[in-house]
């Protein structure tokens, strides 16, 4: 801004080659138009304007706060008006006439100053805006974040301290870290929240418990909640190098820290550590810990020369429950029986769960046996009380097997394996006792597995035999039907009945094979006595449950039927009472798809078992025979019986065919036959015969009805048992 058209000219002229946008004005109306239109950097100024003073036009500029710097170039040599335009916020003052040479520098330098202005302004900006991300990250962190003097008071600490632990700021600011800190962990923490060093020997992930306070200042929360558990990283804070320091080593002035709260991880690793260690079910230890505390109570029972005992415990009839009502309610059991047995305890004794319904328990420091003893009557006596499984009223036993350290063994393993085997001589002698381990069992135990590799060898050397017993109509002194008994041909023992090894197959699971087996050769030996006229005999079959329970079971039945060509009518299965409660719905299917086939069905041994007579009209039934342990009780044929007269009457009743089981004299046979029981089987008749004999006395009967004796027809049953 200048009047004199030359030098404002020759201004021009001077700066426009220096990448300057340039704007010129003759007077101070002129200048301040273009002030309020355009943005300047920089005001070159003449006080001297037609119009108004330089001054003037700067009262302007700072009045209205216009972002610009004033250089003014004046004529007048008074020291007034350079005071009053430094007053006015004048960058610099130009008296003229002035060199080329002084203006070019003091505009350079007036822009520079204003280009460093406009950085440090960014940076200020920047850096404002860091602090503030800063704050918010740091109050924002799931973790403590905290940073502590050279004596150990919070100089700073974020939000989260007060969320995890109920203090507020204020209350932290300046106080000792230990006011913090978990008494039993003062120790540890005086070594990290002093920590010095800052490289990778500083402290990390150094757990340590922390104080809680209720957020209304309340007293601090009891149980697992009082304290807060912390992974704690810290590194110590120094002044930088430089010469004020003394002996030019770094000064500690503080601790700089993160504190995480790991509570619900050590929650959830405690939860996971006593999981591996414990049975969800019963809350009992499981395999894993039993065996360790059995190792420390065996160390130190050779330590102390003391005895300590094992108990292995099974629970008769679990599966029954388990099968009958559900697997909840054995679920159910298994709890109500893990309660009531470690009720018998003692004080440091382990009951654990193995797995299944069997239990395991060590018992350390016995004076003698006779402790183990009371315990296991223990056992036994709280077991025989009735359990209620939600108005399902059940009654199970034990089978207990004790062995004693070092009597019985040293080892882990030997005291459990036998044990074990104390266990299952009890089951063997009609389980709901207890029984301490002896060397002979051992042997016992070796012979089952003895057994159980010689009836795997004897399916497979054709050593398996059908025995038949016949059953005889007493009106006619005809034979009707047969009883097939499978016989073992033992190569050491000579001829084993089925009572001597079938039960064992049913435990080890040889049942199905030995059952195809028996299939197989039902039917060959059919034929056989078709051959000899028996074609009007009925073949049962009795079924193990196992069997039945086996999906393919109707379609090797039909299978076997067809391969051989034997008419289904020819064929009764027999099923025990038991079968029907294992499985209803399923066992209901399978029989009655063998009825449709043709097979007609019977119930062996009524009366033994869990019998409800809802079940007879519920399955396909067609003869129900009557267990030999009723008709042994008949010594009077002038007695009274009623389980007897009662199964008769039922049959009578149902229209069922029966056939009374082990009639072995005179009188029993009157009896029966007098009240309507007229097929009988026994000793009295005929003993079980092998094949060649069984097929040589249908021969006779045959003949001697060819010879013309009265032999009347009777309604055909034979009935086949393995």
């Amino acid at each position: 801004m200048d009047d004199e058209p030359r030098l404002l000219s020759s201004l021009y002229e001077l700066l426009r080659d220096r990448d300057y946008h340039l704007v010129t004005a003759t007077c101070g109306s002129e200048a301040l138009a273009h002030l309020h239109r355009m943005q300047f950097d920089l005001v070159l100024l003449d006080l001297r304007l037609p119009d108004m003073s330089g001054h003037e036009i700067m009262d302007v500029i700072n009045e209205e706060e216009f972002d610009c710097d004033v250089i003014v170039m004046s004529g007048d040599v008074g020291i007034e008006a350079a005071i009053g335009a430094l007053k006015r916020g004048a960058y610099d003052y130009l008296r003229k006439p002035y060199s080329r040479e002084e203006l070019l520098k003091t505009v350079e330098n007036a822009l520079q100053k204003r280009r460093l202005a406009v950085d440090n302004q960014c940076i200020a900006q920047r850096l404002e805006n860091s602090e503030k991300m800063y704050r918010y990250l740091v109050d924002s962190s799931p973790d403590i974040i905290y940073t502590l003097n050279h004596e150990g008071n919070f100089t700073f600490i974020n939000d989260r301290a007060y969320q995890l632990l109920g203090f507020t700021r204020d209350e932290l600011i300046g106080k000792h870290y230990s006011i913090l800190v978990h008494d039993e962990d003062l120790e540890r923490a005086r070594y990290v929240f002093n920590e010095r060093r800052v490289d990778e020997r500083a402290s990390r992930n150094v757990e340590l418990r922390l104080k809680c306070k209720s957020a209304t200042g309340g007293a601090d929360r009891t149980f697992n909640n009082t304290l807060m558990t912390i992974s704690l990283n810290a590194i110590g804070m120094h002044v930088p190098d430089g010469p004020e320091s003394k002996q030019n080593k770094r000064e500690f002035f503080g601790t700089y820290g993160v504190a995480r709260d790991i509570t619900d991880r050590k929650r959830a690793e405690e939860m996971i550590s006593y999981q591996a260690y414990h049975d969800i079910l019963t809350d009992l230890p499981n395999r894993m810990l039993f065996k360790d505390r059995l190792g420390l109570a065996v160390i130190q029972a050779k330590r102390k020369l003391t005895e300590l005992a094992v108990m292995f415990i099974d629970l008769d009839r679990f599966k029954l429950v388990n099968d009958t009502l559900g697997h909840v309610k054995g679920d159910e059991l298994l709890q109500q029986a893990a309660a009531r047995l470690k009720e018998c305890l003692r004080k440091g004794d382990t009951l654990a769960r193995q797995g299944g319904d069997e239990f395991t328990i060590v018992l350390p420091e016995l004076r003698d046996r006779n402790d183990a003893k009371v315990i296991a009557e223990k056992f036994l006596e709280a077991l025989q009380k009735p359990f209620d499984l939600d108005g399902h009223v059940v009654h199970i036993s034990a089978s207990i097997g004790i062995a004693v350290y070092p009597t019985d063994g040293e080892s882990i393993d030997e005291l459990l394996r036998h044990a074990d085997i104390a266990m299952y001589q009890v089951k063997a002698l009609g389980k709901n006792g207890h029984s301490f381990y002896h060397n002979s069992m051992l042997d016992m135990s070796h012979q089952k597995i003895a057994l159980e590799q010689a009836l795997r060898r004897a399916l497979e050397n054709n050593e398996l035999e059908m025995y038949y017993q016949p059953q005889v109509d007493v009106a006619t002194g005809r034979i009707i039907g047969a009883e097939g008994l499978m016989r073992w041909n033992h190569p050491q023992r000579g001829l084993l009945s089925a009572g001597e090894f079938l039960p064992f197959a049913e435990e080890n699971g040889l049942m199905l094979p030995l059952s195809d087996w028996m299939l197989g050769a039902l039917c060959r030996d059919l034929l056989l006595w078709n051959q000899a006229g028996g074609d009007n005999i009925r073949l049962s079959l009795n079924l193990s449950p196992q069997y039945l329970d086996r999906g393919d079971f109707f379609e090797k039945m039909r299978g076997a039927l067809t391969r051989y060509g034997i008419s289904p009518a020819q064929i009764e299965v027999e099923i025990t009472e038991n079968i029907c409660i294992r499985n209803p719905q399923y066992a209901i299917e399978q029989l009655n798809k063998l009825c449709q086939l043709g097979v007609s069905v019977a119930i062996d041994d009524f009366g033994t078992g869990y019998s409800s007579l809802a079940y007879l009209h519920r399955f396909p039934i067609h003869t129900i025979k009557i267990d030999q342990s009723f008709v042994k009780e008949i010594h009077d044929e002038n007695g009274h019986y009623p389980v007897i007269l009662a199964i008769i009457s039922i049959a009578r009743g149902l229209g069922l065919h029966l056939i009374a089981e082990g009639v072995e004299t005179e009188v029993q046979a009157r009896y029966l036959q007098a009240n309507g029981c007229t097929t009988m089987q026994g000793y009295l008749y005929h003993r079980p015969i092998a094949l060649t004999s069984f097929v040589g006395v249908l021969q006779a009967q045959n003949q001697a009805q060819n010879q013309g004796q009265n032999v009347p027809p009777a309604p055909p049953m034979i009935a086949v048992q393995a």
